[in-house]
C-alpha cells in the first residue's frame, strides 16, 4: 500500500469525520492538511488537528468567498495569533469569478491576501493558494511578497502561468479532477514531478453526469494518485513516492 498525504481537505466539511479518517488509513493516507476558510473553521481545523496529531495537520486560512470587511481586523488577527499551531497559510488567495467579485471586489481581495502573505513571510510559513480566474496575480502576489513555498492548489491556469510557478519554485497539486477536466489534466501532465502534490480538496462532489458524480473524501487521494500516473506516464508507486516527499518537504511535517 502506498504511502499518501492528502494536501488540501475541509476536514469540518466532512461527514461523518471519524469514519472518513478511518477509511483514509486504510487506503494508505499518513496525514492530512486541513484547510480553513474563515475563523469558524479555521477554529474548527485547529480542534479537529489536536483530536488527530500526527494525522491531520492544520492550515489557517481565510477563503475570498468569505471575504467580509467587517471581519477584517479579527481574522488577521486569529490568524496570526495561533500560527505557530499551523503548518501552512491557507486557503487564501484570489477568485476573479463574477460571483465571488459581487461579495468581495478584487482590490478588497487584493488587500486580504496582501495581508495574509505577509503572516505567512513573517512566520516562514507554506501558502496554499486560490486562485480561479486569477492565475496571473495570484503568482505575481505570492512571488512580490517573497513567500518562498506556495501550493497552487488544483491548478487549471494557462501554461505560461504554470511554467512561472515551477520557475519560482512553487508547486500545483492534482484532484480528482484529473480523471476528466482537460485544463486540470493538462497542468497535471506539464508540471515536473519534483513540483507535483496530491489532494482531494473534500469533500468537494467530482465527476459529470449523476451516474459519476461522487462526494470525495480523503481516501479519494488514491484516485488523484491514479490519474496522475497516467498522465506523468509514471506507475503509482513512482508518483505516491514523489508526491509524499514533495509534501513533506514543503510542510515540513513535525508535531507542533
Amino acid at each position: 500500500m502506498y504511502q499518501l498525504i492528502d494536501t488540501h481537505a475541509h476536514m469540518e466539511q466532512l461527514n461523518d469525520l471519524p469514519g472518513a479518517l478511518e477509511q483514509a488509513r486504510n487506503s494508505g493516507v499518513i496525514a492530512i492538511i486541513g484547510v480553513g476558510m474563515d475563523e469558524a473553521s479555521n477554529r474548527k481545523i485547529l480542534q479537529i488537528a489536536a483530536e488527530y496529531p500526527g494525522f491531520v495537520y492544520p492550515a489557517l486560512g481565510w477563503h475570498p468567498y468569505l471575504l467580509k470587511k467587517e471581519d477584517f481586523d479579527r481574522n488577521l488577527h486569529f490568524i496570526e495569533e495561533n500560527i505557530s499551531k499551523a503548518v501552512a497559510v491557507g486557503e487564501v488567495g484570489l477568485d476573479y469569478h463574477k460571483k465571488v467579485k459581487e461579495l468581495a471586489p478584487k482590490d478588497f481581495q487584493h488587500t486580504v491576501l496582501k495581508e495574509l502573505l505577509k503572516i505567512a513571510r513573517k512566520y516562514d510559513k507554506p501558502v496554499s493558494i486560490h486562485s480561479r480566474y486569477a492565475w496571473h496575480d495570484g503568482l505575481d502576489m505570492v512571488a512580490a511578497a517573497g513567500i518562498a513555498k506556495a501550493v497552487f492548489h488544483w491548478y487549471t491556469g494557462p501554461s505560461s502561468v504554470l511554467r512561472d510557478i515551477v520557475s519560482q519554485g512553487y508547486y500545483i497539486s492534482a484532484t480528482p479532477a484529473v480523471e476528466y477536466h482537460e485544463e486540470h489534466r493538462r497542468a497535471v501532465k506539464e508540471i515536473h514531478l519534483a513540483r507535483l502534490l496530491l489532494e482531494t480538496d473534500s469533500p468537494v462532489t467530482y465527476g459529470r453526469g449523476r451516474e459519476s458524480e461522487f462526494e470525495s473524501r480523503p481516501a479519494d487521494v488514491r484516485r488523484s494518485l491514479q490519474g496522475a500516473a497516467l498522465l506523468q506516464n509514471l506507475t503509482e508507486a513512482q508518483l505516491a513516492e514523489a508526491t509524499t516527499s514533495n509534501a513533506q518537504g514543503l510542510f515540513c511535517f513535525k508535531k507542533i
